[in-house]
């Protein structure tokens, strides 16, 4: 009972938060891949793309949140072109959707040679989030106001993700067998 409780003051509390546009918490990471963050065959190793996609999407869900976050998840990460030293890796996150108190991020990674502008998609991921107060526990979170063709087909998808990651999550032991 005291359970059901705590969870009607918090959807109150965050039905009580104003909502915010997916374009106001969007982010843009530059940076110049260096040798230091490449593998013998000179690109980027994975782990750095990840490691940079981490950070885009936390920015993301601080600047939504207006909290302190923790990765929750990663879902997804696509490597589909590799980055080479000297070029731009160009990171784009926006926050796709808000769950109660957690939130999904996706993020698509780009390479740029400098010399002749050329951009590839070389990376997609999708990170969930989860705001935290300053005990450590979640919190609720402000809704997502979508304005735009692109943010509710995002926003259609991500919670397609989300059953998905829970359905692993919660899976029933014996069911686990059935799929191997």
């Amino acid at each position: 009972m005291a359970r059901k409780d705590t969870q009607r003051r918090a959807q109150k509390a965050a039905a009580a938060l104003p909502g915010k546009h997916v374009r106001a918490s969007r982010v843009e990471m530059v940076e110049v891949v260096l040798p230091q963050d490449a593998n013998v065959l000179g690109n980027i190793l994975g782990g750095r793309v990840m490691h940079l996609v981490d950070i885009a999407a936390a920015i993301a869900a601080h600047r939504h949140s207006n909290s302190h976050v923790v990765t929750a998840s990663v879902d997804y990460v696509d490597f589909r072109n590799p980055i080479r030293v000297g070029e731009l890796i160009i990171l784009r996150a926006h926050v796709n959707r808000v769950f109660h108190t957690s939130m999904e991020i996706g993020v698509k990674v780009f390479s740029e040679n400098v010399l002749t502008g050329e951009r590839k998609h070389t990376t997609t991921a999708y990170v969930t989030f989860v705001a935290i107060d300053e005990t450590g526990r979640p919190k609720p979170v402000r809704p997502l106001i979508l304005e735009t063709a692109e943010d509710r087909r995002r926003f259609r998808e991500a919670l397609a993700r989300r059953r998905i990651r829970l359905a692993h999550r919660f899976k029933h032991p014996r069911l686990a067998d059935r799929d191997t």
